[in-house]
């Protein structure tokens, strides 16, 4: 079966399976959780972005100074301001007081984050199969399904998960530019449209995800980009132009604000352990934390598994393992999250290839079913 030219196969109804699993974790979850005083915040600063466009009003009064940027709260109000249109609701109607009579004000409000946690999967899926192959794909994918943390990420309005998202996005991008910049010219424009896309939107969620991604995006250009690498650089820089603009744009192209942002704390980042502590010492991630030290331990014994694919994303991990910023409270662990599960999908699809592939299959599948055992078990501390 082929959809607008793209293979639909057994492999990509599995990954979808998965996938839908994951949204069914995350729905649950937000059915049977109490909505708070903090998402009315997201609510009703989002749909005053949207419907009463002055950042200005947003900084100073219901938004409470926009310190991580405004790509989530537009993506909490977008469906709200949707739905207020469609059902010819006045502008002045209380999205507190809709909470009376819709009943699925809850859903409006998280599904944008439901599907960028999806669409961030369906990314992570796509690049492990292409680099390693069906087991390493499916091997990631399924842990990143069953992984609490990226659920929590889903489960109420943030950046974080949009963040991640971007991130992810930015790294692959610019390796795809990279690769393309070898190839001929025709295949640039597209590839440097989503890296501009990536970056600016990801800027739009924190701008130190934006500086730290288009400083990843240029040190990855001007590696792989062999005998172009001033092209590549100039590629990078107006690709940072154009986020510039898609940043600006969010602010409503008002100067005073844009200055406030670039001016406060969110910029910032500092070296930091705390949060990386937190959750790999969590029993719900469990069964993620034993895989990625089994991937390292392998990458440490075998030369073999050091190759680019499996390097890249480790690198990356390590960095925002590492990370946390300043005045704005963020989660880099979330950020790194879906590079940790790259590197051990690559790796573990090179164990699951060799001689010893029945012992390590047992191992594979040991892991799957803990962490999904997990997993289910923790959804109800999720609500909280």
């Amino acid at each position: 079966m082929r959809l607008f030219s793209i293979e639909i196969g057994r492999p990509q109804r599995f990954a979808a399976l998965l996938l839908l699993f994951f949204a069914a974790q995350c729905l649950w979850v937000i059915q049977h959780q109490q909505l708070t005083e903090r998402d009315y915040q997201y609510a009703r600063c989002g749909r005053e972005i949207w419907e009463k466009p002055s950042p200005l009003t947003g900084y100073f009064t219901s938004c409470g100074n926009l310190h991580d940027g405004t790509f989530a709260y537009r993506a909490a109000g977008l469906p709200l301001t949707v739905q207020r249109i469609v059902t010819g609701q006045s502008a002045s109607a209380s999205t507190w007081e809709s909470r009376h009579v819709l009943h699925f004000v809850n859903l409006l409000l998280h599904l944008p984050f439901v599907i960028f946690g999806v669409w961030l999967g369906g990314a992570l899926w796509w690049v492990t199969r292409r680099m390693y192959g069906n087991l390493g794909g499916f091997f990631a994918l399924a842990l990143y399904c069953f992984s609490p943390e990226m659920i929590r990420a889903c489960l109420r309005p943030n950046n974080e998960i949009l963040a991640a998202w971007g991130m992810y996005g930015i790294l692959y991008t610019a390796i795809g530019v990279a690769h393309a910049m070898q190839g001929p010219t025709r295949r640039w424009p597209p590839r440097i449209a989503l890296l501009t896309l990536a970056l600016g939107l990801t800027a739009m969620a924190h701008v130190a995800a934006g500086i730290l991604g288009l400083l990843l995006a240029l040190a990855f250009v001007l590696y792989l980009a062999e005998g172009r690498r001033a092209q590549g650089m100039w590629v990078v820089l107006l690709a940072s132009f154009g986020a510039s603009l898609i940043l600006f744009a969010s602010y409503t192209f008002n100067a005073d604000a844009f200055s406030y942002v670039l001016q406060g704390a969110e910029g910032r980042m500092w070296f930091s352990l705390d949060g990386t502590r937190h959750m790999l010492t969590s029993l719900p991630n469990a069964g993620i934390t034993i895989a990625a030290a089994t991937a390292l331990a392998f990458y440490a014994i075998y030369r073999r598994s050091r190759y680019f694919g499996n390097t890249a994303p480790l690198l990356v991990a390590t960095l925002l393992l590492c990370m946390e910023t300043t005045g704005v409270r963020s989660e880099p662990w979330i950020w790194a999250l879906p590079f940790v599960l790259t590197f051990t999908g690559g790796i573990f699809a090179d164990l699951l290839e060799s001689r010893q592939r029945r012992l390590y299959r047992w191992l594979a599948g040991t892991i799957l079913l803990a962490q999904a055992a997990l997993s289910l078990l923790s959804l109800p501390l999720l609500m909280q």
